[in-house]
């Protein structure tokens, strides 16, 4: 399908049985859940979705899942950042046969990079593949970030469509709009920040809270398209008990936890990752009690 990157994109979790296998059931009723609820694309193997728990093969599996169940209804955006320029230059050419829309780069971490490095990275990954490629930035768990005018540049590159930033800094993301056509999107990553980054001209988000509370991410986007500010206020605000809730464990245990608890698909996260204490599950259950529950 033609890939246009716009509106609210889940930052899917990656549902997985008591053994800490994906659970390909779990994962097809996610799709199936989340595509109900009125989302605008899917976004796989991304932060929250355990990729640095998961081998290759995983992926690889994830992605085929996914697509098969979209059944082309949205677009499949999978992450295949790695710190090497060459892996994900082959994890994209294996993600194309299996028939993702696009693929999401995470910025190489651990070891640092400069910006030149960043930009030649990318430039290559962009110029060994027809996907289209959306620049991902999370400076808090990377180490690094894209500065503005390496994104500018990047920019530039014909299939490079997007970015999305989840630095949570709202001045850097007015200049990133500044950047964004209609072949280049901006996308907050976020979730405390999609009505803000809607009002300010981006194109969306991509929005883990939308595992476990879809209707209310996506009444952000509704109410806004609809004229709604104060509506959609109230919902972007909703939000807060259970973005401030995630301090409670390491990412992605507490999203997988309230997702379970509202009825999504959701299992343990991968280990080192421990499951939350009872006072811990008993202080999220407390954040989420108002939340509509998903049947």
């Amino acid at each position: 399908m033609s890939v246009t990157f716009k509106g609210i994109v889940p930052a899917l979790i990656t549902p997985m049985t008591a053994d800490q296998d994906v659970d390909e059931a779990g994962l097809r009723t996610l799709v199936d859940r989340l595509i109900d609820a009125g989302v605008h694309g899917l976004f796989v193997l991304g932060t929250n979705g355990e990729f640095i728990a998961l081998s290759e093969d995983e992926k690889l599996r994830i992605a085929r899942i996914t697509v098969d169940q979209a059944r082309g209804r949205v677009p499949v955006i999978a992450g295949t950042g790695a710190y090497a320029t060459r892996d994900v230059v082959a994890l994209n050419h294996k993600m194309k046969d299996i028939g993702v829309d696009a693929v999401s780069v995470i910025t190489p971490y651990f070891n640092g990079a400069t910006q030149r490095e960043l930009f030649t990275h990318y430039e290559q990954i962009a110029r060994s593949t027809t996907l289209p490629v959306m620049l991902y930035t999370i400076p808090a768990k990377a180490g690094i970030t894209l500065n503005v005018d390496t994104v500018r540049r990047l920019s530039e590159i014909p299939n490079i469509r997007g970015i999305k930033d989840s630095g949570g800094d709202f001045d850097r993301l007015l200049q990133l709009i500044k950047l964004r056509r209609e072949d280049f999107a901006v996308f907050t990553g976020t979730d405390s920040m999609i009505l803000w980054t809607l009002i300010a001209g981006g194109d969306g988000a991509v929005a883990a809270t939308t595992n476990a509370v879809p209707s209310v991410v996506m009444s952000i986007w509704n109410h806004f398209h609809a004229g709604e500010i104060e509506a959609a206020r109230n919902a972007q605000e909703s939000l807060r008990a259970l973005r401030d809730a995630f301090a409670l464990g390491t990412m992605p245990v507490v999203l997988k936890t309230a997702a379970a608890m509202l009825g999504m698909p959701a299992g343990p996260a991968r280990a080192p990752a421990l499951p939350l204490d009872a006072a811990a599950r008993d202080r999220v259950a407390q954040a989420i009690a108002n939340y509509p529950r998903v049947h």
